[in-house]
């Protein structure tokens, strides 16, 4: 990067290779400037980042693995040939020091001052880890022989011990040997895969464009099956075929109502038939033609006749005035009593009604009334 940098590179007149040496020497400064502002006590600041979690003894914060510090570093010893570095840096949350120095026994940084570490750290022989051989160790190997025979014994029990492993990973590692053959299979295998999968996309196609659907189709199973199976759909009928079927029931319909029978039961039928003899009887006055005379005749549920007379009824036509207003009042007002009277008086004259039941009475016109559960009616 020094290349990047504006450097000065002009030389004064005054300036004497022999004398100075360079420019750093011209003009009595360091090639590292500030940092080595303290290079005679044998001090170098650098930049040091930290190499763990610890925390600070004086403001008790947190202080995470790779914050960086200005630190001021200087050689403390020798670890055999290898120097062991002390550095000593400021906190950024407080005025404590803190002083790490380098162990190259276990190739880690020790804490000497003004922290704690956050212990992170764990057994390399209980984790399964090759442990590195210590200097004492390997220089026993070397002049020790039955050291060495007993360590080689430890070693070999070891192998007894990871040899099933071995096993395993040899026998999985050589089923993947032949790798041109493995990946001529793995790719025939996904070329098989691709077009299940662009048939199973073209019939999701279809269906969604049949049903004009924009979701995604999940894959089909037993169970949707059999619930489809369940169900009967059927399409709402269109505004042509419902107008279709109406002609249908129109055309289909009988051109002559059927006639309701009267509510009211026995009594009701009786009075209808009263109202169409008394329409006759206008009828038959407004042209001039003598009015018919009205005999009630009640005939029993069992199918015997009886004449119902009421008082002079039997022993003589109905008068010729009886007809018009006193017909309508005895229809509305008393219509009840006259057929209870009625009843009355079959009731009393059970004995000649036998003798009426198969004769006609000349000009009179007699009404029957059926009393039965039935509907229907016939005149006597």
């Amino acid at each position: 990067m020094g290349e990047r940098k504006g450097t000065n590179k002009y030389y004064p007149p005054d300036f004497d290779p022999a004398k100075h040496g360079s420019l750093n020497g011209y003009h009595k400064t360091h090639a590292l400037r500030e940092r080595a502002r303290k290079l005679s006590q044998g001090i170098l600041i650098i930049r040091f980042e930290m190499p763990y979690n610890i925390w600070c003894d004086g403001c008790k914060n947190h202080i995470g693995m790779g914050v960086r510090y200005n630190a001021e570093k200087k050689k403390m010893g020798n670890y055999y040939t290898t120097p062991i570095y002390r550095f000593r840096m400021k906190c950024h949350l407080c005025v404590n020091y803190i002083e790490m120095q380098t162990d190259p026994a276990t190739c880690d940084y020790v804490i000497v001052s003004g922290a704690s570490r956050k212990e992170e750290r764990w057994d390399m022989a209980d984790n399964e880890q090759i442990l590195t051989t210590e200097r004492a160790e390997k220089e026993k190997l070397e002049t020790d022989a039955m050291y060495k025979l007993d360590h080689g014994g430890k070693d070999k029990e070891k192998l007894r011990k990871a040899l099933p492993s071995l096993t395993e990973i040899q026998d999985h590692q050589a089923g993947w040997k032949d790798d041109f053959q493995l990946n001529s299979s793995l790719r025939r295998k996904f070329r098989e895969e691709k077009k299940v999968l662009a048939e199973q996309e073209e019939k999701d196609d279809a269906v969604r464009k049949r049903t004009n659907l924009s979701i995604p189709l999940l894959k089909e199973r037993e169970d949707d099956k059999k619930l489809a199976a369940l169900l009967t759909y059927q399409a709402a009928d269109s505004y042509d075929e419902r107008q279709s079927s109406k002609r249908k029931e129109i055309m289909s319909r009988s051109w002559f109502t059927a006639a309701s029978a009267p509510a009211g039961g026995a009594t009701a039928r009786l009075l209808d038939k009263l109202r169409q003899q008394e329409r006759a009887a206008a009828a038959a006055k407004a042209l001039g033609q003598p009015p018919a005379a009205h005999t009630l005749v009640r005939r029993r549920s069992e199918g015997a006749a009886c004449c119902a007379t009421g008082p002079g009824t039997h022993t003589r036509p109905a008068a010729p005035g009886r007809e018009g207003p006193e017909l309508q009042e005895a229809l509305d007002g008393g219509d009840e009593d006259g057929v209870q009277g009625g009843e009355s008086g079959a009731s009393n004259a059970g004995d000649c009604g036998k003798d009426m039941s198969g004769r006609g009475h000349g000009g009179l016109t007699s009404l029957v009334a059926d009393y039965s559960d039935s509907d229907s009616s016939s005149e006597d």
